[in-house]
């Protein structure tokens, strides 16, 4: 799945690790998050995050 980071503090929301500071379990895509879910470290909207670039398989 997907991970998203934080434009402001740079925190990775990775979907297999969840969100434990939120409640949010493992295996939650960042779609599925409730709309009023924030960063865990700045508190900030769902809408300062952006994909994550990952690194292409070699």
């Amino acid at each position: 799945m997907q991970r998203w980071i934080c434009t402001i503090c740079q925190y990775v929301y990775d979907p297999s690790e969840g969100d434990p500071v939120n409640d949010v379990p493992p295996d939650i895509s960042f779609e599925e998050l409730l709309p009023d879910w924030h960063c865990p470290v700045c508190k900030a909207a769902k809408g300062f995050f952006e994909p994550y670039p990952e690194e292409p398989e070699r």
